[in-house]
C-alpha cells in the first residue's frame, strides 16, 4: 500500500509516520512538507512542496490512501481565516487531488464535538471539513474524533498542558469520553483504519481512544 501522510511533523503525525514505517503492509510513504525534513528511510519519500501552489500532476499523488493529521491552533495561525486555511483548505485540497489520482481511502484526525452546526468556531471548521470529505465519497473514510491530545509537543501550550495535568489527576473518576486521548492511540487508530479499510464512513470517538 502506498500511503500519504499530511502533518507528519506534528505530534500525532509523527506517531503515524513511526508506526507506518514499521508496518509491512505499507510499502511506500509519501510525506509532503513545506520545509526540509531530514529523514532517510528506504520506503519514505519526503516531498517539499508549496502548499499554496501544489502541482497538478505529479507521481507523489498516486497513492492508495491518505492520512491527515494536519492542523493548527488559533494562537499559532493568528486569525480565524488563517486557522481555517490550514485546518480546512489544505486537507481538502490534498484529499481532492489524491482522489483524482486514484486514492480511495482517507482518514482524518478531527476533533471531539466536530459539527458544521457548532457555535464554536474550532468545532465548526472541523465539522465542515468532515462534511466536505464525506461529500467526496471515498470508498472508505474514517473520522477520528479525539478529546484533548496527550503527548509531548515541540511547542509550548501552557493552557492545554494545565488542562491535561488536571484531567490526569481526576482520570480515575472521568468517563472515557472526557479522558485525554494519547497521541499514539490516535495514530494507531488512523493507521489501522487505512490498512484494514472498510467501505463507508466510520467515526472513532474519544472514548475509543482513551487508555
Amino acid at each position: 500500500m502506498k500511503l500519504m501522510i499530511l502533518g507528519a511533523t506534528g505530534l500525532v503525525g509523527e506517531y503515524v509516520l513511526q508506526q507506518a514505517l514499521l508496518n509491512p503492509v505499507i510499502t511506500q510513504i509519501i510525506v509532503p512538507v513545506r520545509k526540509p525534513l531530514a529523514l532517510d528511510y528506504e520506503k519514505l519519500q519526503v516531498v517539499e512542496v508549496d502548499f499554496e501552489h501544489l502541482p497538478e500532476d505529479d507521481a507523489f499523488w498516486q497513492v492508495d490512501a491518505v492520512i491527515s493529521a494536519l492542523g493548527s491552533t488559533m494562537k499559532k495561525a493568528g486569525s480565524k481565516a488563517a486557522f481555517r486555511h490550514v485546518d480546512y483548505d489544505y486537507p481538502l485540497i490534498f484529499a481532492k487531488k489524491a482522489q483524482q489520482h486514484g486514492a480511495k481511502i482517507f482518514a482524518l484526525n478531527s476533533a471531539m464535538g466536530a459539527s458544521a452546526n457548532s457555535p464554536i468556531f474550532y468545532s465548526k471548521v472541523k465539522g465542515e471539513l468532515e462534511q466536505a470529505l464525506t461529500d467526496l465519497n471515498f470508498v472508505s473514510l474514517t473520522l477520528v474524533r479525539p478529546g484533548i491530545i496527550a503527548g509531548e509537543r515541540k511547542e509550548s501550550r501552557p493552557v492545554e498542558q494545565w488542562t491535561l495535568n488536571i484531567l490526569e489527576k481526576i482520570k480515575p473518576i472521568l468517563p472515557k469520553v472526557l479522558q485525554p486521548s494519547p497521541a499514539q492511540n490516535i495514530a494507531k487508530a488512523l493507521l489501522k483504519s487505512v490498512v484494514e479499510a472498510k467501505p463507508g464512513v466510520h467515526i472513532i470517538s474519544a472514548s475509543q481512544l482513551a487508555e
